[in-house]
């Protein structure tokens, strides 16, 4: 059967984009169609229920890829009723507990203040800080760009302050 291009989840044919699944293999079969609103709110996390009473029918799609994100989303919507009620093949029920565990594990980096932190971003230090081994303090009021976020670390970023690479705990900074 072949695929149109409407949103696989709400049936909207505005701004649709294809998207993959959040635990895919980068086949096609898991990647849904996806309009604009929807894809928003599944980024942000910040779900609408309203709007995603459309999974009511997207949960029964013929698309493998639709009724894994129906799964998904109705894990996140709280809504274990609907989430009994779905038949999944076992390949698929994997997956989409595959997602909803890694987004369960999901490590929140926040500042003194927090705000959410992202790899990339600029922080400015809260206090000085002497560096250990580097024979210098941080000073109150440096900017650091383009920290980075360790995966073992959750308490703390990493970051070059006068040309060394160093780790700052998330307490003593703030996003600039």
């Amino acid at each position: 059967m072949a695929r149109s291009e409407v949103c696989e989840l709400c049936g909207s044919n505005e701004d649709v984009t294809l998207m993959e699944l959040p635990v895919s293999d980068g086949s096609e079969e898991q990647s849904i169609y996806i309009c604009a609103n929807c894809k928003a709110q599944v980024e942000s996390g910040e779900l609408d229920e309203t709007h995603f009473n459309c999974l009511n029918d997207a949960m029964w799609s013929e698309v493998a890829a639709a009724k894994i994100m129906a799964y998904i989303l109705w894990n996140k919507l709280g809504r274990q009723d609907m989430v009994e009620m779905m038949y999944l093949e076992e390949d698929e029920l994997k997956l989409a507990e595959q997602a909803i565990n890694a987004e369960a594990n999901k490590v929140v980096f926040r500042d003194a203040n927090g705000v959410e932190l992202h790899a990339g971003d600029s922080i400015v230090i809260l206090k000085d800080l002497d560096v250990k081994g580097a024979g210098f303090t941080a000073k109150r009021g440096t900017t650091v760009t383009r920290i980075a976020l360790p995966h073992d670390m959750d308490d703390h970023v990493e970051g070059r302050v006068n040309g060394t690479k160093i780790y700052l705990k998330t307490e003593f900074i703030k996003k600039a």
